[in-house]
């Protein structure tokens, strides 16, 4: 028998949603505007396209937008790279000295206020800089630093909880038959932990892209992201055209959700559908 939902939940789960996606439908709504004030719909000349025009015109939110990009994506593959070394450190090898203060470190960047993070960050950056000559200033190269560091500790987490799932008895099955630890790694593995390696990678690519408290400690001229633009410019009053960026992003990531919602159901599917062909051939 299948329970129903009482009217108070029912009401408080319409009421949160309401909440939370009100605001972006009425942004969207907006983007179409015709007028320049955000608040005030132009009945006469919308809906319009304009702002996303003049937004595709804009060199300087397009180059934040690129840098934002490259900064995400390779703050994104070298977190999970170093996390997914760090959660074998930390399931694989339980018993190497200092094992509980190693797994406090990696995870402390979740828990340290972004201030303290991007403060301790930038006086690090400066010493190196008086001690070596690098890095040569605040820039991109610092920005993606200080994005792994604290990318990483999220990425850690999801990998380590699949990694602690995974059934050894395949791989030393594996090495009995002859393979190497590295073939081992490759074959079987790698591809039982993808799903979790792809989804930190995606975790982290959208914390680098959004933060921008860090960012604004270890950035220099030159270098202004996406999120430190968008700031600046709703300080000043919020244009059509921050509309019509939002639109564009929340749009974005609608169809990776989406995309990434597909393929895991599908690698789903297949992976019962394989385990009751197994279970039939027994």
């Amino acid at each position: 028998m299948k329970s129903r939902l009482s009217p108070f939940v029912l009401s408080m789960l319409i009421f949160g949603f309401a909440f939370l996606y009100l605001p972006i439908f009425s942004m969207i709504v907006y983007s179409f505007n015709a007028s320049r004030m955000v608040t005030v719909w132009d009945s006469v000349h919308s809906p319009t396209l304009a702002w996303y025009l003049e937004l595709f015109g804009n060199d300087e939110i397009l180059e934040a937008a690129q840098l934002s990009f490259r900064i995400a994506a390779v703050s994104a593959t070298g977190a999970v790279i170093l996390a997914t070394l760090a959660a074998f450190a930390l399931v694989r090898y339980r018993r190497f000295r200092w094992r509980g203060l190693f797994g406090v470190l990696t995870t402390a960047p979740m828990v340290l206020p972004e201030v303290i993070t991007g403060l301790s960050l930038l006086l690090l950056f400066v010493a190196l800089e008086q001690w070596t000559g690098w890095p040569p200033g605040r820039g991109a190269a610092t920005i993606t630093i200080a994005h792994v560091t604290f990318c990483m500790a999220y990425a850690i987490v999801v990998i380590q909880a699949r990694l602690a799932t995974v059934d050894r008895s395949l791989e030393e099955a594996a090495m009995d038959l002859g393979a190497r630890p590295w073939k081992v790694f490759m074959v079987i593995t790698l591809p039982l932990i993808l799903p979790a390696i792809a989804s930190a990678w995606m975790l982290s690519f959208i914390l680098s892209w959004d933060d921008i408290v860090i960012t604004s400690f270890v950035s220099g001229p030159g270098s202004t992201t996406l999120p430190q633009l968008v700031f600046s410019k709703v300080r000043l009053g919020v244009s059509p055209d921050i509309n019509a960026l939002a639109t564009i992003l929340v749009g974005l990531v609608s169809v990776c959700v989406a995309v990434a919602g597909a393929v895991m159901m599908r690698t789903e599917r297949r992976r019962l559908r394989d385990a009751q062909i197994a279970t039939g051939a027994h």
